[in-house]
């Protein structure tokens, strides 16, 4: 039984209209997460961001993290030492915006976070805290095994 070129054709367009209705039907189950759901308000804000890092670049050394056994250990610069500072860490993750976490800061030099609370994966961390009329940030890359 041979096929003659017009059903030929009819499968073809057949096939390519599937093809489109499955790749319509994917598009629609892929998960899309924003950075942040309130990217126009951040966006405004992004000044104090630049000029807390600008500030943390000043100090005498970074803010460091070291990933221990069952903990992360945040270690603050010299110049914390004896400064009341508030603020908050924040883990983001690219990936998936349900291993976001906010971590508020306790004031000391170093503070220690348990990484149970994160989920496998990479993370930027990023670090916002206060000392007086004197605002920080900084990012680190952090990944979680």
């Amino acid at each position: 039984m041979t096929i003659n070129w017009g059903n030929k054709l009819l499968i073809v367009f057949v096939l390519f209209a599937a093809n489109i209705c499955y790749m319509v039907y994917r598009c629609t189950k892929t998960n899309v997460d924003l950075v942040t759901a309130e990217y126009y308000k951040d966006e405004l804000a992004y000044q104090q961001v630049i000029d807390g890092t600008t500030k943390a670049n000043a100090l005498s050394s970074p803010v460091t993290m070291q990933k221990k056994e069952k903990e992360i250990v945040m270690q603050f610069p010299a110049e914390m030492k004896n400064t009341a500072f508030t603020g908050t860490v924040y883990f983001y993750c690219a990936s998936n915006q349900h291993n976001d976490r906010t971590i508020v800061i306790n004031g000391n030099m170093q503070q220690a976070i348990n990484a149970q609370l994160l989920a496998h994966g990479n993370y930027v961390v990023k670090i916002n805290w206060q000392a007086g009329s004197a605002h920080y940030y900084h990012e680190l890359p952090l990944t979680i095994l």
